[in-house]
């Protein structure tokens, strides 16, 4: 009887009205006023002087910008094979017969992810440190000086150094949300599929995947979101060089912002940001629906 009283509408605005005041002012507002300022030459103080578009046909002509996007398409493919793909393996075996005490597993590995990225940042880089750090430390002890190197300064390496970081951090976030989708599905579903011989990398893939599609699609959603607005771990760890090797886009405009004190562009940049990322996680969403499709039929 008590779950067929719905609440009054005044009830549910009530309920709202918070929330969604916090999220205009937190969320809308500032992408509204660097729109606005993104037509402005501005250096931080109280003269603006409007230029028109001119600061998005600079960014249009901005090398490092489209650079600084290309390492967050790499980021975004990395963090997505890592980050998703090995937690769903680690889903399967921490599900299967064999591993016992999962709830161990899944604490640990949820852990990393809740570490602040600037002391993970922080880690990493003593890690990759040319002198103190374990790889060089591993490579010196096995009698391969010559391997050694200041790791964090390899142009070619770097994006690949300050990708592992970010995967490590989140296979356990991603683990815990694909778990949860697992649990609702009936195990009768599974012990069928072992009836008539399926292994299990057949039944990951014919039936536990296509079952949680839906939470699949979310994980790329956040995955792709994550990664198209990383700062923090990079920052640490690198600064966005040796160069412009490391640089992503978030980066790229926080320097312009405040090293550089150009506002105005710096707004363009962030707008610039948000268009992208947007055009991207729809992008990915459409060819997962894409793939799923061809597959179903």
């Amino acid at each position: 009887m008590l779950n067929s009283i719905k609440p009054k509408a005044r009830t549910v605005f009530l309920y709202l009205i918070v929330p969604v005041v916090f999220f205009v002012f937190t969320v809308f507002v500032p992408l509204v006023t660097a729109f606005v300022y993104s037509f402005f030459e501005w250096k931080g103080g109280p003269k603006k002087t409007f230029i028109g578009i001119d600061n998005y046909v600079q960014l249009f002509h901005d090398a490092t910008f489209w650079q600084s996007f290309g390492h967050n398409i790499y980021l975004v493919i990395a963090c997505i094979i890592g980050q998703i793909g090995i937690a769903f393996i680690m889903v399967m075996i921490v599900n299967s017969k064999v591993v016992k005490l999962k709830g161990i597993h899944r604490t640990f590995g949820f852990f990393p992810s809740t570490i602040s990225a600037v002391c993970l940042g922080l880690i990493w880089n003593m890690i990759y440190h040319n002198q103190y750090g374990i790889i060089n430390w591993f490579l010196r002890l096995i009698g391969r000086d010559d391997l050694c190197k200041v790791w964090l300064n390899e142009p070619k390496l770097v994006m690949l150094l300050v990708s592992i970081p970010l995967i490590w951090q989140y296979i356990g976030y991603y683990m815990v949300i694909i778990l949860s989708a697992i649990s609702s599905i009936d195990t009768e579903i599974f012990e069928s599929a072992e009836i008539d011989g399926a292994n299990g990398v057949q039944r990951a893939l014919y039936i536990t995947l296509p079952l949680i599609k839906n939470t699949m699609l979310v994980c790329i959603t956040l995955c792709v979101a994550g990664n198209m607005k990383a700062f923090d771990n990079i920052f640490v760890m690198t600064k966005g060089g040796p160069g412009t090797a490391s640089m992503v886009m978030a980066m790229y405009g926080y320097q312009i912002s405040f090293n550089q004190s150009n506002m105005g562009y710096g707004s363009c940049i962030s707008v610039g940001i948000f268009v992208l990322a947007m055009l991207v996680i729809g992008g990915s969403q459409a060819l997962v629906k894409l793939l799923t499709r061809e597959k179903e039929a």
